[in-house]
C-alpha cells in the first residue's frame, strides 16, 4: 500500500513538470518568439566601430584593421538623417577631434590679400651689349654667367676683315687731311659708327698701324645675366654677345587672379618677405598692374620695385606679398561680403573642393557640400559660391567624417554617387596589423582598393615636363625621408632642394589650359607648404606642412603620371586623428608623421601608375 502511494505521486509530479515544460499559453510562445526574431533582427543591423579609429565602421564584431584592437558596437542615431547624411556618435567625434564653425562676422572676408611671385631682373636697367661690326671672336674676357662687369672693360676682341680695311683707309685718308679733309672727316666718323672713340682713332693714326685684333669694350655696369657666344664663334655687326643686368634695382612680379584685381590699385603698399632672407621685409607702393588680363591663367602682373645695393634678392628667389584690399571707390554701392573658410576646411579632389556642412548643431549629423573657391589669403581660401553666413561647417577632422561617410557608402570627396565599398572584411579574410611590423602591403581599410585614379581622368603632358615633375618627386622623398628619421635639420634643407626642383619646371610646356591651370594651383599649394618647412626647425610643424605637400603633390601625379609606381600611403591618426597622406616609392610603410614612435602605422589607400 505504501509502495502504491509512492508511485501515485511521482506520476502526478511527472504530469505537473510536462504541464510546465510543455504547457502553458501558446500566445505567450509567440510573444517570445517576436522578442527573439527582433533581436536577432537588431544584430543584424548592429555595426561596429574602433574606440581609436571611429571612421572604422563593420557589419560585424572582430579586430580593427588600423591598430588591432577589438571592435566595439557603434552608438545608434538619435533620429533620421537624409539619404546622404552622416551621423556620428559623441565619443566619435570627440576621439576624432571634430571641429565646427558657424560662417558669422569672424569667417567674413576682410583679410589681407596673400600674393605669390618671384623675384626678376629690372627691365628698365636690363641692356644687351652687342658686337658693332662683324669678324671672329679670338679671345672672351667675361666666360661665365653672373659675373661682374664695369663700363669700359675689356669683354672680347675680334678679328674683322672690314675693321682693318677701315683702318686702312685711315691711315691713306690721314696723309691727304690738308687736301682732301672731307674724305678724312668720313673716314673718322665711320669708325665712330663702329664705336671707336677719338682716342682709338688718334692711337691708329699715330702709329701708322693696323691692329688686326679690336676690343670690345662694356657700354654699361652690371650682372652677366647671359653669355651668347664663344670663342671662334663668327658675328655679325649688331649680334648679341652677352646679356647685362644691373641688380641693384630688382622687380617683384606677382600672380593676382581676376577677383582679386578689383582690390588692388597703383600706389598701394604692399608687403614683401622672401624665404631666403627670414625677419627681412620690404614695404614698397605696387607700381604696375598689367591692362591685359592673361586668359590662359586668368591672372594679372603686378610689380613692385625693390632695393638690392647689396644684391641679397636673386632673380628667380619665390617671394610673398601681403597687401591690404584697396577700399572702394564709390561707397555708396554695397557689395555682399565675402565668406572665407580655413583651408583645413576644404577638400580639393583635383576638380572639385568639397566642406562638410551640419545642418543641425544640436546633433552630429554631417553632409557634403561642393563649393566654388577664389583666391588663397593666408591659411584661408575665398567661397564664392555653394556656403551661406550662418551655416556651420567642419574645419577640423573633415577627412575622418569623410571616411565614415565612404564606409556608409554615402556621396564622399573619392565617391561622387555615393554606392557601398568594400570594408575590407567583405570578400577576404581580413587584416592583422597588431604585432605585424612586416606587413607593408596591407589592404585598404574603408576605401576597399578604390582606384582614385579613375575618378580623375588623367592629362596628357610632355614628356619633359614628366622629366622635371620626377625630380621635384625625387626631392620629396628625400624629404620624406628625414621625418622618417626624425631629422628636422636634414627636413628643413630638403625642402630647400624641393623648391629648387620647382623652380625649375618649366610651365611653357604646359599648352594645354586645363593643365596649365591646374599646375598653376598646384604649385603655389606646393611651394608655400615647402616655404614653411624652411622657415621652422620645429619637426611637428615641418610634419604639419608636409601634410599639405604631399595632398597637393599626390594631385599632380594623380593628374599629369610620373611614369612609375607610386605609393599614396595614409596613417589615420596623423593630425590628431584627422588622417594625413604621403607618397612613396616602396610598399613598406614608414611613416613621416610619426617617425620612430609610430614607424609602421599606415596602409596603402592608392596606386599611382
Amino acid at each position: 500500500m505504501k509502495k502504491y502511494i509512492i508511485y501515485t505521486g511521482l506520476v502526478l509530479a511527472g504530469l505537473l513538470l510536462g504541464y510546465l515544460f510543455f504547457g502553458g499559453n501558446s500566445s505567450e510562445k509567440n510573444v517570445e518568439t517576436a522578442t527573439t526574431e527582433e533581436h536577432n533582427h537588431e544584430e543584424e543591423n548592429q555595426l561596429w566601430t574602433c574606440s581609436m579609429h571611429p571612421q572604422i565602421m563593420q557589419p560585424e564584431p572582430g579586430d580593427c584593421p588600423i591598430c588591432g584592437m577589438d571592435l566595439i558596437p557603434a552608438e545608434s542615431g538619435g533620429g533620421e538623417v537624409g539619404p546622404q547624411q552622416i551621423e556620428m556618435s559623441e565619443t566619435a567625434l570627440a576621439l576624432a577631434n571634430i571641429h565646427t564653425v558657424e560662417i558669422g562676422d569672424s569667417l567674413l572676408g576682410d583679410h589681407d590679400l596673400v600674393l605669390s611671385g618671384k623675384i626678376v631682373e629690372n627691365e628698365k636697367v636690363k641692356s644687351v651689349q652687342a658686337s658693332y661690326f662683324g669678324g671672329r671672336i679670338e679671345k672672351l674676357y667675361i666666360n661665365y654667367t653672373g659675373e661682374e662687369v664695369r663700363r669700359g672693360q675689356v669683354l672680347a676682341t675680334i678679328y674683322s676683315p672690314e675693321l682693318v680695311s677701315a683702318q686702312q683707309e685711315l691711315l691713306t685718308a690721314a696723309g691727304m687731311k690738308d687736301s682732301q679733309s672731307r674724305l678724312y672727316e668720313s673716314v673718322r666718323r665711320k669708325l665712330k659708327l663702329w664705336k671707336l672713340s677719338d682716342k682709338q682713332i688718334e692711337e691708329i693714326e699715330a702709329s701708322g698701324e693696323v691692329k688686326e685684333y679690336f676690343p670690345i669694350y662694356a657700354t654699361v655696369s652690371g650682372t652677366v645675366t647671359e653669355k651668347l657666344v664663344e670663342e671662334g664663334d663668327y658675328v655679325e655687326q649688331g649680334q648679341s654677345l652677352y646679356e647685362i643686368a644691373n641688380l641693384s634695382i630688382v622687380w617683384a612680379q606677382f600672380d593676382a587672379y581676376e577677383n582679386q584685381i578689383a582690390q588692388l590699385e597703383e600706389g598701394q603698399q604692399i608687403s614683401v618677405t622672401a624665404n631666403a632672407l627670414p625677419g627681412k621685409e620690404y614695404e614698397v607702393p605696387i607700381t604696375f598692374i598689367e591692362p591685359l588680363l592673361n586668359t590662359a591663367t586668368r591672372t594679372v602682373t603686378v610689380r613692385a620695385v625693390l632695393p638690392n645695393k647689396e644684391g641679397r634678392l636673386k632673380p628667380g628667389m619665390f617671394v610673398r606679398g601681403k597687401v591690404a584690399p584697396a577700399k572702394k571707390k564709390n561707397a555708396d554701392i554695397e557689395e555682399p561680403q565675402l565668406i572665407t573658410v580655413p583651408k583645413s576646411a576644404v577638400m580639393w579632389t583635383g576638380e572639385r573642393s568639397l566642406v562638410y556642412v551640419q545642418p543641425n548643431p544640436d546633433r552630429p549629423v554631417f553632409e557634403m557640400r561642393e563649393v566654388s573657391l577664389g583666391a588663397a589669403a593666408g591659411g584661408n581660401y575665398a567661397v564664392t559660391d555653394g556656403l551661406s553666413t550662418g551655416e556651420r561647417i567642419v574645419v577640423n577632422g573633415a577627412f575622418t567624417v569623410d571616411a565614415a561617410a565612404q564606409l556608409q557608402g554615402k556621396k564622399s570627396m573619392m565617391n561622387k554617387d555615393g554606392g557601398k565599398t568594400s570594408t575590407g572584411h567583405e570578400g577576404h579574410a581580413g587584416m592583422d596589423m597588431a604585432g605585424s611590423e612586416g606587413n607593408a602591403n596591407m589592404e585598404t581599410a574603408g576605401t576597399g582598393n578604390v582606384d582614385h585614379t579613375e575618378m580623375q581622368e588623367r592629362i596628357v603632358v610632355p614628356e619633359e615636363f614628366t622629366n622635371q615633375l620626377n625630380g621635384v618627386f625625387d626631392q620629396y622623398l628625400k624629404l620624406k625621408n628625414a621625418l622618417v628619421e626624425d631629422e628636422a635639420k636634414t627636413a628643413q634643407a630638403t625642402a630647400n632642394k624641393v623648391l629648387e626642383a620647382m623652380n625649375k619646371i618649366d610651365m611653357s610646356l604646359l599648352e594645354d589650359r586645363e593643365a596649365h591651370n591646374h599646375w598653376m594651383l598646384i604649385s603655389k599649394e606646393v611651394i608655400g607648404a615647402a616655404e614653411k618647412i624652411t622657415e621652422s626647425e620645429d619637426i611637428s610643424t615641418q610634419r604639419d606642412h608636409f601634410k599639405h605637400l604631399s595632398a597637393h603633390l599626390s594631385k599632380a601625379m594623380q593628374l599629369f603620371g610620373v611614369g612609375q609606381t607610386v605609393y599614396k600611403q595614409f596613417c589615420p591618426m596623423a593630425d590628431d586623428n584627422a588622417g594625413a597622406y604621403w607618397l612613396s616609392r616602396s610598399e613598406e610603410i614608414k611613416n613621416p608623421y610619426y617617425g620612430s614612435a609610430m614607424l609602421t602605422c599606415g596602409e596603402i589607400v592608392e596606386t599611382i601608375n
